[in-house]
């Protein structure tokens, strides 16, 4: 379980969301609707506050209930800070939340433009930290040692196969697949720089040849 010494990042966040879902509980309808409209990161308020809305989104939980998101921090965030530390943990999770939140906008902005959904959903409501979770789950995977890491890898492919199947909006179905997917691309990073992210080697990598 998470102690506050080894996990300050994974119990830190969870207070907050617990905070923001006992508040939109028992605060005013109308008041709570306006915050969570105006943290959401649907396509409208990325095109105008684009950094307001990347970092407000992810401090809600996507619906009244807060414990299913302490398990999911204790199974995946949490022990990947204790395998990582809390600062690329941070990482971890804000790669995978950004990341996959532009993606799956991306997605409802080309939906609309080819008429397949209505232009009111690039205003829904888009809030939640289950991206970050998935990132974290995707590269708490690729460290494992051995046998596990195939195993959690194949269940965490079949339990977002199960998530893109079962869902009819459009931004779980592209966003939770492609927050796995990065968080276990940053895992594979990790891996191969000892637990640290080896950006050098990557711009080498990247960066176009001279002639």
């Amino acid at each position: 379980m998470p102690t506050p010494r080894r996990n300050p990042f994974a119990l830190g966040y969870l207070a907050v969301l617990l905070a923001t879902t006992l508040y939109a509980r028992v605060g005013d309808p109308e008041l709570v609707h306006r915050l969570q409209a105006f943290s959401s990161s649907d396509a409208h308020n990325l095109l105008d506050h684009p950094v307001r809305a990347l970092l407000l989104s992810g401090l809600w939980v996507a619906g009244p209930v807060w414990m299913p998101y302490f398990w999911a921090f204790a199974l995946t965030v949490a022990p990947l800070e204790r395998r990582i530390g809390a600062a690329r943990t941070v990482g971890v999770l804000a790669a995978g939340h950004v990341l996959a939140t532009l993606l799956s906008q991306a997605a409802v902005g080309l939906a609309v433009s080819t008429g397949r959904l209505a232009p009111g959903a690039l205003d829904s409501v888009d809030i939640g930290v289950s991206y970050g979770v998935l990132a974290s789950l995707g590269a708490l995977a690729s460290l494992l040692p051995g046998r596990a890491r195939p195993l959690v890898l194949a269940g965490a492919a079949t339990m977002t196969g199960y998530q893109f199947l079962s869902e009819t909006e459009l931004v779980s179905r592209v966003g939770h697949p492609s927050a796995l997917l990065i968080g276990v691309a940053v895992g594979h990073l990790l891996r191969g720089g000892g637990g640290r992210l080896p950006v050098r080697r990557l711009v080498r990598r990247l960066a176009p040849s001279r002639a």
